[in-house]
């Protein structure tokens, strides 16, 4: 089930370059399903189903942000530094799981208390840079003890739980959930097609995966699945995110006001002529914040014609991220049936 899927993929921890956990996952899940899965030299796993000429890129990050060490005071308190795209408040008071070489050492993100500040303090908050993590020491040999030390990886301590209407609730939904859909598409899929699952490595930190492994592979197109912000709750406007939970995936036609993707209109139809054949919901996007993947591959080798599939997920880049697990199923049911077919590229005039 897709379900039980997703909840182990967030429930476990991958930040930008140490998505190992994550990768092992996948491995256990598709090793029946595909002809061979293997690890370039970035990191990125790619698990390939052989087929004809025609090669199709399907990618999903596996990184999640995350913090790691900088330093360490000498009564014990941590410093680090932010992997990703934090929203300061979203962190301060969270709990977190340093990954060190002698294993989990739990912590907690402090900073300077509430009571004690000032108005103009409190008015700006607490920046990311002014919090320190607390792991119960007493000193920066007692922390090293513990196995972590400068360069220790730390995710967010947070596990998936249920919600309403069949949605969940956790943490790294982005992109757990585009790691998910891509690997029941590859057990499900049936496709005349060489397809390349890649799951990517640093996506956070500047969609450095797609990049190398869209240059290495060459795809003929691609696809990046992933999330997106809905515009279905309060303190944003829908006319501004016109897409919601519970109403299917979604298809890029543009993010990031264009300095991002601007998807092939080909791939783009290639989406919506399946949804319309099989009766799969769809919504399509025209975006003005983030970007996928999909950015990073289209750009690659004179031009890789790409779009991006995405799950309308709620409070993304925090612990508490919101999904549909209907969406879910939808995109893996439009994947699978778009793959029986070739997109129709339209030939350049001679």
């Amino acid at each position: 089930m897709v379900r039980d899927l997703l909840t182990r993929l967030s429930n476990a921890h991958g930040i930008s370059g140490s998505e190992g956990s994550i990768t092992g996952i996948v491995r256990k899940e598709l090793k029946n399903y595909v002809d061979e899965i293997r690890e370039d030299r970035m990191g990125n796993l790619i698990a390939e189903k052989k087929g004809n000429n025609f090669k199709v890129m399907l990618a999903a990050h596996a990184d999640e942000i995350g913090l790691m060490v900088k330093s360490v005071d000498e009564k014990g308190f941590i410093r680090f530094v932010a992997l990703g795209g934090w929203y300061a408040p979203t962190l301060y008071n969270q709990r977190v799981i340093l990954h060190g070489s002698r294993g989990r050492v739990f912590g907690v993100l402090g900073g300077k208390p509430p009571h004690k500040m000032d108005e103009e303090e409190r008015k700006k908050g607490v920046k990311v840079d002014e919090m320190f993590i607390d792991v119960g020491a007493c000193s920066r040999e007692e922390v090293e003890q513990m196995g972590v030390g400068v360069g220790t990886p730390i995710s967010v301590d947070r596990e998936v739980a249920p919600l309403a209407n069949g949605r969940l609730t956790g943490k790294a939904f982005d992109n757990r959930v585009g790691v998910a859909m891509l690997i029941k598409t590859m057990q499900e899929v049936k496709s005349p097609f060489t397809i390349y699952a890649v799951f990517t490595v640093q996506e956070e930190v500047g969609l450095k995966g797609a990049k190398t492994s869209a240059y290495s592979l060459q795809p003929d197109c691609a696809i990046a699945t992933d999330v997106t912000i809905p515009g279905d709750h309060p303190g944003i406007d829908q006319k501004d995110v016109p897409v919601e939970m519970g109403k299917g995936p979604i298809i890029t036609i543009v993010d990031a006001s264009g300095r991002g993707l601007i998807a092939s209109r080909a791939m783009v139809r290639w989406l919506c002529d399946a949804a319309k054949d099989h009766d799969i919901p769809v919504q399509l996007e025209v975006g003005s914040g983030g970007t996928t993947d999909a950015t990073a591959i289209h750009l690659e080798r004179g031009g890789i014609p790409s779009t991006t599939l995405s799950i309308a997920s709620r409070y993304i880049h925090s612990p508490v991220e919101v999904v549909d697990v209907r969406d879910i199923e939808d995109g893996v049911r439009l994947l699978v049936h778009a793959l029986e077919k070739k997109p129709k590229f339209k030939l350049p005039a001679t």
